[in-house]
C-alpha cells in the first residue's frame, strides 16, 4: 500500500499490486486494473519510487524470516466437517 495525495489535499492509500498503469495528462492519473482512475498530486516518478520503496520493505521482511530459524511455516490443515448429512 503506498499513501498518495489527492487533488484536494486529502491523502489515499492505493494498493500498488492493483495499478495497471500510471499517466502523466500533466496530472497524475494511476489507473488500476478495475478501470478506477486516481488523480495525484505526486508525479509519475514519485510514484514509482513510493512502490519501489513499498516492494523493498515488504520484500526485506521476507528476507528477515527467511533468514530466521525459529520461524515455522504455517501449512494449512483441511479437517473433514462431519456433521454433514448425505
Amino acid at each position: 500500500m503506498i499513501k498518495l495525495t489527492k487533488l484536494n489535499q486529502k491523502e489515499s492509500v492505493v494498493n500498488s499490486d492493483l495499478i495497471q498503469y500510471i499517466e502523466s495528462t500533466p496530472d497524475t492519473v494511476i489507473t488500476l486494473i478495475n478501470g478506477e482512475k486516481h488523480v495525484v498530486l505526486e508525479s509519475v516518478d514519485d510514484v514509482i519510487e513510493k512502490i519501489i520503496a513499498y516492494k523493498r520493505k515488504v520484500l526485506s521482511g521476507l528476507e528477515i524470516l527467511h533468514q530466521c530459524s525459529d520461524v515455522v511455516p504455517f501449512v494449512p490443515i483441511l479437517v473433514e466437517n462431519k456433521s454433514e448429512t448425505k
